[in-house]
């Protein structure tokens, strides 16, 4: 008996529940307490916000934990557009006399203080706060706004964090940028982009599940941004099914070779989707979209 795609899309599409929404909230609340209960950071200009697949509600269940970002405005890291843009700006600024290391050794001992020792464990990137019946795990991540000047009057504002094994040296990321483009996408396709991003992210996890490579080395965030880059067309159809059949093929066509898609972006639009710094490559994102096509079982 043939499956009943239509069914089984119409169930993946759907949003976090309130309760898992709320506790997402919880873990957030209780991460902003535990800076504004810690001495060293307390008075320092930091925002608390979540980011990543639960902030811009293209979570689901495999997502178990929530990303939240700790943004301390104090120091600021920039890039220029020249050098004579970077003259003139180190002539107005002087370097920052706190330090990233020293923002996340306090960031550490503020959870530590607020959660306990064996609720918090330091990564590379990110501390990871254990879930328990109030809010989700959390892996929270310290950051310093990142610059990226267009003039001297002028920059985009970002956040830019360096990771403990400096693996790579610097992780740089625009998360209000996305956060914005993906509700301009989700409204131009009437609600329709962040159900059809749902539908594939279901859709790896179950492959992957069925040990199908390709979906195994498809990141949730690689196939977000492949599904932003679809054309707003191919989202106009009443049923999933056929939606998803029209990304698919567009992607798929549209990722056959370097010329067609090098020019794509990340939901940011702020770094490029398909570039030699990306952990993964146009090539393996071909296959998975090929890949995801035939285990539907379209013709």
């Amino acid at each position: 008996m043939a499956r009943d795609w239509e069914s089984v899309f119409s169930t993946w599409s759907q949003g976090p529940s309130k309760t898992e929404q709320e506790k997402v909230e919880n873990a957030e609340r209780q991460i902003r307490q535990a800076i504004q209960t810690s001495p060293k950071l307390q008075n320092r200009d930091i925002k608390v916000f979540s980011q990543g697949s639960y902030r811009n509600r293209v979570n689901v269940r495999r997502d178990s934990d929530v990303d939240i970002g700790v943004l301390c405005f104090d120091t600021f890291f920039p890039a220029y557009p020249d050098d004579n843009v970077k003259a003139i700006l180190k002539e107005r600024f002087s370097d920052g006399e706190y330090t990233y290391s020293q923002f996340k050794h306090e960031l550490e001992e503020a959870l530590v203080n607020r959660f306990g020792r064996g609720a918090v464990s330091r990564g590379s990137k990110s501390f990871d706060v254990k879930e328990n019946t109030y809010r989700v795990e959390s892996d929270v991540a310290a950051f310093f706004e990142h610059r990226r000047y267009t003039s001297t009057a002028t920059y985009l504002s970002g956040v830019e964090m360096i990771p403990d094994d400096l693996t790579p040296p610097r992780v740089r990321n625009w998360p209000e940028q996305h956060y914005s483009n993906g509700v301009a996408k989700n409204d131009a396709t009437n609600r329709r982009y962040k159900r059809v991003v749902r539908i594939l992210k279901n859709l790896s996890n179950e492959m992957a599940s069925q040990g199908i490579a390709s979906a195994k080395e498809a990141p949730s965030f690689l196939i977000e941004c492949l599904v932003f880059n679809a054309s707003n067309v191919r989202f106009n159809h009443s049923s999933f099914k056929a939606m998803i059949r029209e990304v698919l093929a567009e992607l798929f066509n549209n990722t056959l070779s370097d010329e067609t898609c090098s020019e794509w972006g990340e939901v940011s639009e702020l770094k490029y989707l398909f570039r030699a710094s990306q952990p993964w490559t146009r090539e393996s994102a071909h296959v998975f979209l090929s890949d995801a096509w035939d285990y539907i079982g379209y013709s």
